[in-house]
């Protein structure tokens, strides 16, 4: 029988046998079914093909890569696998609410200018604390390229897209990035379609240190550099049209940069960064906080339910 999935799911795995059974359970025990699982691993060392290749679902299609590459290029290559007029990405450490394909699949069918589909979700740590996301900022809704500019706020595991918008791109992930190659292609494909957000958690997403996310905290600027420099390309006019999204763009930057001389006890440095924005109320408390020792902003992070760099 010729099985025509839906929904493909992009697992992508390097070394991920700790959770991935618990990933994989998530998506097998979905209330919607026409979903293929489009596993690529990544040239791991431990067993984790060996636990995929233990379940016979033939809804699971398991590849292996020749040589290891940067993720992007890997969800690019997993991507060119999958048949679903829907992607959705889901990573071998996180999770799945039952009723999460059920409903965004929905959402496509009623609505075909939407070509993203997000939830909120719950940012969970092995002691016990989490954070839910969107618990008072709800992301917005329809054309929102200007509002991802400004403030890029989703979170992947939660994201669905409909494969014809996709296509529409020149490219999926850029793979000269490693931190924000998610956050990218979603802002360049927040200008070819709408997004639609369902105000339900439906998602878990796992933080540990091993994440890419804190390990490697130091490329983040380089790449929100690049990425402005990538969008003038792109786009004629894009610094003036966009000028007020681009100054928070460049005030993220100089916060990160000054996080980071913070980190290294080069204070001065780190002032430096974010002097040219003092008129900005936050931007004035992160400065007047470097007066202070990096242990009362780290302290403030965990407050707030983030991890200190």
């Amino acid at each position: 029988m010729n099985y025509n999935p839906l929904v493909s799911v992009i697992m992508n795995c390097c070394n991920g046998e700790a959770y991935l059974r618990e990933a994989v359970d998530s998506v097998l025990s979905q209330s919607y079914k026409n979903w293929e699982i489009i596993f690529w691993d990544n040239c791991s060392k431990d067993k984790s093909v060996e636990i995929i290749q233990s379940y016979k679902d033939k809804r699971i299609k398991c590849f292996k890569a020749q040589e290891f590459t940067a993720l992007g290029k890997a969800r690019n290559l997993a991507i060119e696998k999958s048949r679903g007029e829907i992607i959705a990405f889901l990573d071998v450490d996180d999770i799945w609410y039952k009723e999460k394909l059920l409903l965004q699949v929905e959402v496509f069918i009623k609505k075909e200018s939407v070509g993203i589909v997000v939830t909120d979700t719950i940012f969970f740590d092995k002691d016990g604390d989490q954070r839910q996301l969107y618990s008072s900022i709800k992301p917005k809704e329809g054309n929102v390229f200007r509002a991802l500019l400004k403030r890029y706020d989703l979170s992947l595991e939660t994201v669905a897209i409909r494969r014809k918008h996709l296509d529409l791109l020149v490219e999926w992930f850029d793979v000269r990035f490693d931190m924000i190659e998610e956050a990218e292609l979603l802002i360049r494909l927040s200008k070819k379609c709408e997004l639609a957000y369902i105000d339900k958690v439906l998602a878990k997403w796992r933080m540990h240190d091993d994440s890419w996310t804190f390990s490697k905290y130091e490329k983040f600027p380089v790449e929100r550099e690049l990425m402005i420099e990538k969008f003038c390309k792109l786009y004629p006019n894009f610094e003036d049209e966009y000028s007020d999204e681009c100054m928070e763009l460049r005030k993220a930057i100089a916060k990160e940069r000054a996080l980071l001389g913070w980190k290294k006890s080069d204070l001065r440095e780190a002032r430096a960064f974010l002097r040219p924005y003092l008129g900005d109320r936050k931007m004035l408390i992160y400065f007047l906080l470097t007066f202070l020792p990096k242990s009362i902003y780290d302290k403030i992070q965990q407050l707030r339910g983030f991890k200190p760099i």
